[in-house]
């Protein structure tokens, strides 16, 4: 038999592709298995950090990095890992250095210590709803309205659901029927606040009738007199939230207004929007609970995620009946806060001063020395720091207008980025910085910063900049 080479197709025509062929299958057999992978000591411990579903998520993709020849097969475990999130939620720990009190986008008030330690006492099984004294069911929440009855004692009653727009919705809903669903308000107090939020909206999604008085800048009792009839339920008054109206005005305060309810048998309710309980000596202007109960509004609606310094809540304070009226209606249930927001509210009014409270109260001067100190550090470490005066804000709808003397320490603007995501931010080792640009630097405004943030505001800041 002749077995020469004419007897056989050419070499490159057999085997042109089996080269390539061979080293995918063999770079595919090399890819560490799944199971493999997850006895990784460190994939171990982030599965019983974040759950199984994210940790697998993170092995799936690696390997097909491997696959796609984009990393060693030997590599796979550390990639995994590397893109694995500190902490199964998303959200991230931000230092507010913006020098707004309670802003809203970064989650409004901070939470006290107190409240924190209250939160994760109630994350498990706790007597929300029991008493454990008698063995037998419990009003729920008994210990936060207990404590907030005690911060307001002008309220006969007091009660909590989920924010203050619920409060409203609850309000307008229980109060309002057939016979009696007119809404007294003055136009200037029809407001809209962020995210395109309006009152007029709210209050007319519950089926009332809104009966506007008055203009946008001038109201007088004569107008909601006017408009008072067989048909109003109540008249609503409410503060104006981040912006004011000055010059040619006049707007009737709550004295008056009750004084006209009470001649019609009417309940005034007054929304102060903020959450200020009592007055406050820095905030002359920002109407309180407790005042406006001692004027003669009959029902008053708050946030306490605001100048309270608590969580997310509304709040009711006013008279027995009416309120009583309001939490046993249908929709109550539907709005009522859960057992973590009762334990921060609880701990918030009982235990030390919120973090809003003494951002409130700092001294300038103690501003302007912890400014110093962090610029010594900073400078130190070859960074451009400086000391720069400035002027805070409450933020969150309160005071508006007002400002507070501050001092922040001031940055090149290029450090804004590093500090709101860099390395150590995505990796969960330090937390975002968020600050405000002004002529061309960063400043992160003390005011807003608590005190014992300092030393880590100081750490992400270098790391911000070595990075």
């Amino acid at each position: 038999m002749d077995l020469t080479a004419s007897h056989y197709p050419e070499p490159c025509e057999v085997f042109r592709f089996r080269p390539g062929i061979v080293r995918d299958v063999d770079s595919r057999r090399t890819v560490p298995r799944t199971d493999l992978l997850l006895a990784d000591p460190r994939l171990v411990a982030a599965e019983r950090r974040l759950g199984r579903a994210l940790v697998k998520a993170a092995v799936g993709r690696a390997q097909q990095r491997a696959r796609e020849g984009q990393i060693e097969p030997g590599q796979v475990a550390d990639a995994a890992v590397a893109e694995l999130p500190a902490r199964a939620a998303s959200l991230t720990a931000v230092i507010n250095a913006t020098g707004v009190l309670v802003h809203t986008n970064l989650g409004r008030a901070p939470l006290s210590g107190a409240a924190v330690e209250a939160i994760a006492a109630a994350a498990g099984n706790c007597d929300v709803e029991f008493d454990l004294a008698s063995g037998a069911r419990a009003r729920r929440g008994a210990g936060a309205l207990d404590a907030l009855a005690r911060a307001v004692p002008a309220a006969e009653a007091v009660a909590v659901v989920n924010n203050n727009a619920a409060a409203l919705v609850l309000a307008a809903t229980a109060l309002t029927g057939p016979d009696a669903a007119e809404i007294v308000v003055s136009r200037g107090e029809l407001i809209e606040i962020g995210d395109r939020f309006r009152l007029p909206d709210l209050l007319a999604c519950t089926g009332a009738t809104l009966r506007e008085v008055g203009t946008t800048n001038r109201t007088t009792a004569a107008d909601y007199a006017d408009a008072t009839g067989p048909r109003t339920a109540f008249i609503l008054k409410v503060h104006p939230s981040n912006f004011r109206i000055e010059g040619f005005t006049s707007a009737v305060g709550v004295p008056e207004l009750a004084e006209l309810g009470e001649a019609h048998g009417l309940p005034v309710v007054f929304d102060i929007g903020s959450g200020l309980l009592a007055p406050h000596p820095l905030l002359p202007g920002e109407p309180d609970a407790a005042t406006a109960l001692q004027d003669g509004a009959a029902l008053v609606t708050a946030s306490g995620d605001k100048l309270l310094g608590g969580p997310q809540a509304g709040l009711l304070l006013g008279r027995a009946g009416l309120v009583r009226r309001l939490t046993r209606h249908p929709l109550a249930r539907a709005l009522r806060v859960d057992k973590l927001t009762l334990a921060a509210l609880e701990a918030t009014l009982t235990g030390p001063a919120s973090p809003v409270a003494k951002a409130l109260a700092a001294d300038p001067a103690f501003l302007s020395d912890r400014a110093e100190r962090a610029v010594v550090l900073l400078r130190d470490a070859g960074i451009d720091a400086r000391v720069a005066a400035t002027r805070a804000a409450v933020g969150g709808g309160g005071a508006p207008g007002v400002t507070l003397p501050s001092a922040a320490v001031s940055l090149p603007e290029s450090l804004a980025a590093p500090l709101r995501g860099g390395d150590a931010v995505r990796r969960g080792e330090l937390p975002a910085v968020v600050g405000r640009l002004e002529a061309g630097r960063l400043l992160l405004d003390l005011r807003s910063v608590p005190p014992e943030l300092d030393e880590l505001l100081v750490a992400a800041i270098r790391a911000a900049a070595q990075g």
